[in-house]
């Protein structure tokens, strides 16, 4: 088998950064060609840098990138690949307060559910159109945003039933029932009084899905925000196998002050 040729460049966001010595940086990038990568920024971390300016989270980048050559005393551990160049390649206005917290609630679940070298180009596109939406005034809007990334996520790393039929027995979701999304059951009609998510919502979220259209499935999800908030919070807590997030847990820290 011939090998995979490298692109020559790399459509990426920056999800963390670490120090790894007193002038550079290790980069979790998340690209679009290529998944999630380690990244070594060697010299990021000087006044004189262009690459400080750049690096920035929630700013797109175009990076080249290339293997480190062994044996150099400064080399990089053997997973992290070394940066070459990088370019701004637009992106939303910088985030700030409420929205900074909502973008670093993305990152922090990407990094946490994405296997490293694995790609998802239309869960990178869901993201670059994610990001513009958290800038918005309205929470609603905002929150929306947030729940219809967090079903394309679920659903391109295979942690999402198809939300148009009953998981146990595959007959078609009807509309004029309830349903709830079990982590080990997946979709299943609600209890007597258990809340839960009209069949015509679960209908329309995967149309949404399977169309690519993020527009349409932040409609969606704001046609039933509480019941799919409670919904993908227990499911995303079950697959992180934790019920606290990190951004979440500062977020509340700092409200408490």
């Amino acid at each position: 088998m011939a090998p995979v040729r490298q692109p020559s460049s790399l459509q990426s966001y920056v999800l963390h950064r670490y120090d790894w010595s007193e002038s550079s940086l290790i980069l979790d990038l998340f690209t679009r060609e290529q998944g999630r990568l380690a990244v070594a920024a060697k010299g990021a971390k000087r006044p004189y840098s262009q690459l400080r300016a750049v690096l920035l989270p929630f700013q797109q980048v175009q990076v080249t990138l290339s293997r480190p050559r062994r044996g150099a005393e400064d080399e990089a551990p053997p997973d992290v690949q070394t940066l070459r160049g990088a370019e701004w390649a637009g992106g939303a206005t910088m985030l700030t307060g409420a929205a900074l917290f909502a973008g670093f609630h993305c990152n922090e679940l990407l990094m946490k559910l994405l296997a490293r070298s694995d790609p998802h180009a239309r869960l990178f596109d869901a993201y670059a159109q994610t990001l513009p939406a958290l800038v918005r005034a309205d929470d609603a809007q905002v929150q929306a945003a947030l729940r219809a990334f967090e079903l394309v996520l679920l659903r391109e790393i295979g942690l999402l039933p198809d939300l148009s039929v009953v998981t146990a027995t595959q007959r078609a979701v009807r509309a004029g029932e309830l349903f709830v999304l079990r982590p080990e059951a997946g979709v299943a009609l609600a209890g007597s009084g258990e809340p839960g998510l009209p069949g015509g919502v679960l209908i329309g979220a995967q149309a949404a899905l399977e169309h690519g259209s993020m527009a349409a499935l932040r409609q969606i999800c704001a046609s039933a925000l509480p019941a799919f908030k409670t919904a993908l919070r227990t499911l995303l807590h079950y697959h992180l196998g934790t019920p606290t997030m990190r951004t979440r847990q500062v977020m509340l820290e700092l409200q408490s002050l």
